[in-house]
């Protein structure tokens, strides 16, 4: 047993402790409203950057608010005057202590954004330089990868996007939904150790998605370079296909986020040209919508499906497709005779300027 396995393990139980106050959310939101903000940025790095990315979708489809990421640098570097009026800006960081995301934040409430912390740490140095503080209360994480402060950064954001917008049926379903198909998607975990057998001697992994799920692919191919140091590249599927395309060869492993929603048909389409160019597919799916139209045409490559047993709105699907993303991370390490827990040259915070 590993702390990384019992972490994983843990996450429906905190994600469903979060959900069941709503009061932060709704007095975060309505401070933000008053402060007149308009458009969102969000600083963080790693693990937290992806969070972030999932965040930056999140505020623009779903709460039709421009969003970008921030650069820290802009400040702790470059020591670059902005006019952030107007803006909301969000710090996420597990420890609050990395230096550049709370001095970027600091510097965007000196020019004039309202400024949310989202931390593990509500008395943390991010926490102190902002206007509030959203704290995730995941509890201390021992494995340096991360895992549960992950998906319960993902959980406060989509729990602060659902109130902003006022959608009830969002928020009802990141109460009484997710946390249980978080812990259906742990019943995956025996398949996905003998996926990890399949995959023990790549030393390279392409790792694909699209729309919100993005974030999932980012999260995913970073788990599997801090815990296996395979050489795992993640790209939207619409990026995928302007040029490194190129790069698949016959027998290319490959791991797909084909979750249900607006996304999936890109998805599916991104399987039938994988598979023509004989690639070694693994895709985590929610439904078998379009699979036999992704093996049309006589292609010749491999595909094994990791279907998750229950599916959530697809706003909501990262916090359970990263799940078996997490587990494969964890099953390969061990596969290659590394320990999951103890990366090589990794602590659990890094602190860059």
């Amino acid at each position: 047993m590993t702390f990384m396995r019992d972490e994983i393990f843990a996450q429906p139980d905190i994600v469903a402790r979060l959900a069941a106050d709503r009061a932060p959310y709704r007095e975060a939101a309505a401070a933000a409203r008053a402060a007149g903000a308009r458009f969102v940025l969000y600083a963080a790095r790693g693990t937290s950057d992806n969070a972030a990315v999932y965040g930056k979708y999140l505020a623009t489809i779903h709460a039709g608010l421009p969003a970008g990421l921030a650069v820290p640098s802009s400040s702790t570097v470059y020591d670059t005057p902005l006019d952030l009026r107007e803006c909301l800006v969000v710090g996420v960081s597990q420890s609050g202590e990395t230096p550049d995301v709370a001095e970027y934040v600091a510097h965007a409430r000196r020019a004039g954004a309202f400024t949310v912390a989202i931390t593990n740490d509500d008395d943390s140095l991010l926490a102190r330089q902002a206007d509030t503080v959203l704290a995730t209360h995941a509890g201390r994480e021992r494995a340096v990868a991360a895992t549960k402060t992950f998906t319960s950064q993902l959980a406060v954001l989509a729990l602060f996007w659902a109130t902003w917008s006022d959608d009830a049926a969002l928020l009802c379903a990141l109460r009484d939904d997710v946390p249980g198909a978080m812990r259906a998607a742990l019943s995956l975990d025996a398949e996905v150790a003998e996926v990890a057998q399949w995959l023990r001697f790549s030393e390279r992994l392409l790792v694909a998605a699209r729309g919100y799920n993005f974030a999932t692919g980012l999260e995913a191919a970073l788990k599997f370079k801090e815990t296996s140091y395979i050489a795992a590249m993640p790209y939207s599927a619409a990026d995928l296909m302007h040029g490194p395309i190129a790069m698949v060869e016959p027998g290319y492993p490959a791991l797909l986020f084909s979750l249900a929603g607006r996304a999936l048909p890109a998805m599916r389409q991104l399987e039938r040209d994988l598979l023509e160019r004989k690639a070694e597919l693994v895709v985590v799916e929610d439904t078998h919508e379009g699979v036999a139209d992704a093996h049309k045409g006589g292609e010749s490559g491999k595909r094994r499906g990791l279907c998750l047993p229950q599916a959530v709105p697809e706003p909501l699907s990262p916090l359970v497709a990263i799940v078996p993303g997490q587990l494969l991370a964890l099953h390969l390490a061990a596969a290659r005779g590394y320990d999951p827990d103890r990366p090589r040259g990794l602590d659990k915070v890094t602190r860059t300027l």
